[in-house]
């Protein structure tokens, strides 16, 4: 039988690279960088609620850590040290491996030492807290954007809604478009070095989670202004354009969340730099809108007529 301690030692004890004490003791110690801060997020998964109870266990993992990293790379912080607590209905040793092997191997890109957690038994939940650091003064935050701004979103958006629609059974998709928007869904890449490279440049950022809509309309909130976005320059995949203009397909693109790409806004005399950025990183980033003085979102289609707004993003409690 295999105990919380052999559990903790056996799968998650690793030896670390920028922490003074780790796993093992009644807290880890971590020293931060002169003249950086301190950013720290958590997020918790929920079986049947984020994720399919049968989901394969080590891109889970992976997962459980990089809708965290997401979170560091919306303030422009370098990700450091991660603590995980997991709620397990059994300690099922295969199951356990698989997602250790995940998880560490999404550290192991970014470089984040497991410095802690807990675990115990219950219904399956996974929860993540990551600390990261930023130049003091210069984090990316929701409440900078400025009118003038461009609006700005990173890779595309919606296959991860769609991948979610496929399954269940809210829209039919080929063997090929599943299977490529089923990685958007369970292996989201984080955009760590985008937010990095976007410090000083971008006035205000945001991790898509919870659909563009949403995101954007925290960014609104928090900065006081409105935005203007265009709803043909939306970046899509090949697989999300062939289901447009598909009612589903066009709440994916807007509102379907999980895609963890980046929101942000920047001047407009920084447009040419944030292409370059884009560039050099190998990451497309599109400009979709404008921020302006005022409250609330517009969406025009190609003719500049306004499109009614109805669901944009998710709610745990809607």
């Amino acid at each position: 039988m295999l105990s919380e301690f052999d559990l903790i030692r056996r799968f998650f004890t690793r030896s670390t690279t920028h922490t003074t004490l780790g796993v093992g003791d009644d807290a880890a110690l971590m020293a931060l960088t002169p003249g950086m801060m301190l950013a720290v997020s958590s997020d918790m998964l929920v079986a049947g609620r984020h994720f399919l109870p049968d989901a394969d266990p080590r891109l889970l993992g992976r997962k459980a850590l990089a809708v965290n990293l997401s979170d560091m790379a919306a303030m422009g912080a370098t990700p450091r040290w991660a603590t995980l607590s997991l709620a397990l209905p059994q300690a099922d040793e295969a199951w356990i491996g698989a997602f250790a092997a995940g998880f560490f191997e999404m550290a192991e890109l970014f470089s984040v030492d497991l410095v802690g957690g807990d675990t115990t038994g219950g219904p399956l939940n996974l929860s993540v807290t990551i600390m990261g650091e930023v130049p003091a003064g210069m984090a990316l935050r929701r409440s900078g954007a400025r009118a003038g701004d461009e609006i700005w979103v990173s890779g595309t958006l919606g296959d991860a809604a769609l991948a979610l629609a496929g399954l269940q059974g809210r829209l039919k998709l080929s063997e090929e478009d599943a299977a490529r928007s089923l990685s958007a869904l369970h292996d989201p890449t984080p955009r760590v070095a985008l937010g990095e490279a976007l410090l000083g440049y971008a006035h205000s950022a945001i991790d898509i989670s919870d659909g563009l809509l949403a995101d954007l309309g925290h960014i609104l909130e928090c900065s006081g202004v409105a935005a203007e976005v265009e709803f043909a320059a939306l970046p899509a995949s090949a697989t999300l354009r062939r289901q447009l203009p598909g009612e589903t397909a066009r709440g994916c693109l807007l509102a379907g969340g999980d895609d963890y790409e980046l929101c942000f806004t920047a001047p407009a005399a920084r447009h040419g730099e944030i292409v370059a950025i884009g560039q050099r990183l190998g990451v497309p980033l599109t400009r979709i809108g404008s921020i302006c003085p005022g409250s609330g979102l517009r969406l025009y289609d190609e003719s500049g007529k306004e499109m009614p707004i109805g669901k944009t993003g998710f709610d745990h409690f809607a």
